[in-house]
């Protein structure tokens, strides 16, 4: 008789941590290998993915995630899982573009005379690529450009964002970015510029080999799960965890996946105190939730039951606390609200945490126990 291999929260936990450089910083990896590691740094907060990338490596700060993205050398600046923005590893990219290229397009919520039709859809896209090849815009530069190409529909300001209207050309850039044809350049002052990314050929099993770095990262996992993380059908889930060889075990009441013969973990327990930024990828993609976050995390530290939305202090592999930093000069306050009462050893490790923050973003940090008082990020 078969019997299928059973894995404990405690040890997932402690496995994910080890895979994540959350056990302790890698010796000798780059950021690229910290957000290939990671299956993307999510950056709407770029000073949040820059502390999330350099936490995980061994002395390093927010200069080497700097440099590492400077000219797309190492790291680029994209749309990745669920639209949103990521640093992926450049040599990543090619496997990320095949497979979010192949997820269906999800139901345009805009009204009639705001939507995009397929075939202006179809129009930008193309427009976008052919202004951005060997050229790097700003929004409104890249606009005009769409406008030129396609017709004033295109720029009609129209689309509700952030209490403004946008121009209607601006619905089709997360696609734009999925299908290869736009990635972020280098800021201009303040402005955000858009360029072309590096030019790569096709990669024939793309949704098969993300699948594959999701269960490593994160396994055991459910295509369910996939899905979430994805923002993608759980028909396309399903699909896609079909196209890799892969191993059933008994996790959190239930059966869930791994690559085969990854069923291991480390004999230790998870330990170990750290400051994960807004949006790291940990909260946001380790399953099940309600294991990540229990009993007063999952009131205090996600937001509609959205992670990363706070920056959380996670205490021996789950969420045991929030916590929140702001800057005045060099002088970095950093409050942490704790959901529980510390040990000595737990308060030792968060204090050279607060000093690791401090020499990431390089400031002088100060800490203070207590409430913090400041609501979720948007």
């Amino acid at each position: 008789m078969c019997f299928m291999n059973e894995l404990t929260w405690s040890q997932v936990s402690a496995r994910r941590l080890d895979r994540q450089g959350l056990a302790g910083p890698v010796e000798g990896a780059s950021p690229a290998d910290a957000v290939s590691a990671m299956c993307g740094a999510h950056a709407q907060v770029l000073s949040a993915a820059e502390l999330s990338v350099a936490l995980r490596l061994r002395g390093a700060d927010r200069t080497r995630v700097q440099d590492a993205l400077r000219g797309g050398q190492s790291l680029i600046k994209t749309f990745g899982p669920r639209g949103t923005v990521h640093l992926l590893a450049a040599r990543d990219l090619p496997v990320w573009l095949g497979a979010l290229s192949t997820i269906p397009a999800t139901h345009n919520r805009m009204p009639d005379g705001v939507r995009l039709t397929p075939g202006q859809h179809e129009e930008v896209v193309a427009a976008i690529r052919t202004a951005l090849t060997g050229a790097c815009l700003t929004t409104d530069e890249l606009g005009a450009a769409v406008v030129e190409a396609t017709g004033p529909w295109a720029g009609e300001k129209v689309m509700p964002a952030f209490q403004d209207l946008w121009p209607r050309w601006r619905q089709a850039v997360h696609s734009a970015a999925h299908q290869g044809a736009l990635c972020f350049g280098p800021n201009r002052g303040r402005l955000v510029t858009y360029t072309a990314p590096p030019a790569s050929g096709p990669v024939g099993d793309a949704r098969a080999r993300l699948t594959a770095a999701y269960l490593h990262a994160y396994g055991p996992a459910t295509p369910q799960q996939f899905a979430r993380w994805l923002g993608t059908p759980v028909t396309w889930a399903r699909a896609a965890f079909a196209e890799v060889e892969t191993e059933e075990v008994r996790f959190a009441g239930g059966t869930a996946w791994v690559l085969p013969g990854d069923a291991s973990a480390p004999e230790r327990e998870p330990r170990g105190v750290r400051l994960l930024p807004y949006f790291d990828g940990y909260t946001i993609a380790a399953q099940p939730r309600e294991l990540l976050f229990p009993g007063r995390a999952a009131e205090r530290a996600l937001a509609g039951g959205q992670a990363g939305n706070y920056p959380v202090v996670l205490v021996d592999g789950v969420v045991g606390g929030v916590w929140h930093q702001r800057r005045a000069g060099r002088r970095i306050a950093v409050t942490v609200e704790s959901f529980a009462p510390l040990s000595r050893a737990h308060l030792l490790e968060l204090e050279e945490q607060v000093a690791r923050v401090g020499e990431i973003m390089l400031g002088t940090p100060d800490l203070t126990l207590g409430e913090v008082s400041v609501g979720p990020h948007a």
